[in-house]
């Protein structure tokens, strides 16, 4: 018998992370969990080897750190992953002036730099088996201008639909998804309230089954909820003096809720 899939998800202990590993988990997928919360980690691990009846693996990193980065490489290396999901990330409490330099770094390394290598590590790991898939999550805010947030996010989108031009004929899959508003713990987390109407917000579980459909197919870009997938196409034809006005509107609400 085949052994089964095995999916690396990052930023496992919550939100989306924790939506994929429940549901790759319920499909009979092995997985490896990383994040720095370990209690977390480690609950969500036992709870799905329990319930699931597959094997959990733990690995406690802090993808804004070299070393964290090197200790889930060094995984990629030496086992076999079918399915990569980077999804860790955070944001910022304060706007571009008001953070100093070395929280920005570590931000880009989570939202860009992190995903850039693990995603170049498993790609080519899995050319040379002839099967996988990775997901990157970006962001509906790689379209904007709001702050450096946006631009790592941007960065992924335009690494992702690089990457997979560069595999279109091969076997592995590369996509990214672009979710808008999420009911997750992102905001509370920031200290601000969320912004408009019940109707923008997706569940956990809409955009993880929508993100894993869209990948199976082969999709590049996968973008949850028919109103998201407007914007993102109409987002180009927007001036982009109309872009960055909207974007700093919505940077200033978001300091003075704080």
């Amino acid at each position: 018998m085949n052994p089964r899939p095995r999916a690396l998800i990052t930023g496992a202990s919550s939100g989306l992370g924790r939506g994929y590993a429940r549901t790759l988990a319920a499909e009979g997928y092995d997985l490896v969990l990383v994040a720095r919360d370990e209690a977390r980690l480690s609950e969500l691990a036992e709870q799905l080897r329990t319930s699931q009846n597959i094997h959990t693996e733990v690995a406690v990193a802090d993808l804004s750190t070299r070393d964290g980065i090197d200790a889930v490489n060094e995984i990629i290396a030496t086992q076999p992953i079918d399915v990569l999901i980077n999804n860790a990330g955070f944001g910022l409490r304060g706007t571009l002036l008001d953070t100093d330099a070395a929280e920005l770094d570590a931000l880009d390394r989570v939202l860009a730099g992190a995903v850039r290598e693990l995603s170049l590590a498993a790609a080519r790991r899995m050319q040379a088996r002839g099967r996988g898939g990775i997901i990157n999550v970006s962001s509906l805010a790689a379209v904007t201008t709001m702050g450096q947030y946006a631009a790592s996010k941007a960065s992924t989108l335009v690494f992702t639909e690089a990457l997979a031009g560069e595999l279109r004929d091969s076997p592995v899959t590369v996509t990214a998804v672009l979710p808008g508003f999420i009911r997750t713990e992102f905001h509370s987390r920031l200290g601000v309230e969320r912004p408009g109407p019940g109707l923008i917000w997706l569940s956990v579980d809409q955009v993880v089954r929508k993100s894993l459909r869209d990948a199976r197919a082969g999709t590049v870009v996968s973008v949850p909820g028919w109103g998201y997938r407007v914007a993102v196409l109409v987002a180009p034809l927007v001036p982009r003096p109309l872009m960055r006005w909207g974007s700093t509107g919505f940077s200033f609400a978001r300091t003075r809720d704080r």
